[in-house]
């Protein structure tokens, strides 16, 4: 099976082709890939998700798959959410959104959070599958860590016992909210014999 991945991120499709890859799918690169842009603004990671494989799939004549993927603030009444890559704005950076969450955040005793990442893969002929994956975590007062991007080096994973951005990429794989997602798609994978 030929999948395209509807994502620039290269650490993304990074972590989607270690998981899926194995399974013996072949993952379209990304300069063979057409890229298309799609807006974002279903209320839901699902809703986002699902949009962008759809037209993916269109596009590219092949399978596709997408996620949408953010993090959650209980305090902040699941915020950022679905506007996790542009909290503090359109073309804002990590380092914008970061510094967003940690004012949002000022004086707060409350950092309860949770990533949320939604998958959907679409066929061509409309054939589909999702799945969905969550970590549970807390959000500490100044960042730390060099690797991941996004929130990584505010998230502390207490499964891990260290934020994102300290763990390495296979640690970090092992729990979050992303590996868990694929995990589970590849289980859908095998079980619906699409592959």
């Amino acid at each position: 099976m030929k999948l395209v991945v509807a994502s620039n991120n290269a650490k993304k499709r990074k972590e989607i082709a270690a998981i899926l890859g194995s399974l013996g799918i072949e993952i379209v690169p990304v300069e063979q890939t057409v890229f298309i842009e799609v807006e974002e603004n279903a209320d839901s990671f699902a809703g986002n998700a699902r949009k962008k494989a759809e037209a993916f799939a269109a596009a590219n004549g092949c399978a596709a798959l997408a996620d949408d993927s953010g993090l959650c603030v209980d305090v902040l009444g699941g915020a950022p959410g679905v506007y996790s890559s542009r909290f503090a704005g359109g073309n804002a950076s990590d380092t914008d959104n970061n510094a967003k969450l940690l004012e949002a955040l000022n004086g707060t005793e409350d950092r309860a959070a949770h990533f949320a990442c939604a998958l959907y893969l679409c066929q061509p002929d409309g054939d589909s599958l999702s799945a969905e994956g969550r970590v549970e975590g807390f959000i500490r007062r100044a960042p730390s860590g060099e690797s991941g991007f996004g929130y990584d080096p505010l998230f502390f994973c207490p499964e891990l016992g260290k934020v994102f951005a300290e763990a390495s990429a296979e640690e970090k794989a092992s729990v979050s909210h992303r590996g868990r997602a694929l995990r589970i798609m590849a289980e859908r994978l095998k079980a619906d014999a699409i592959i």
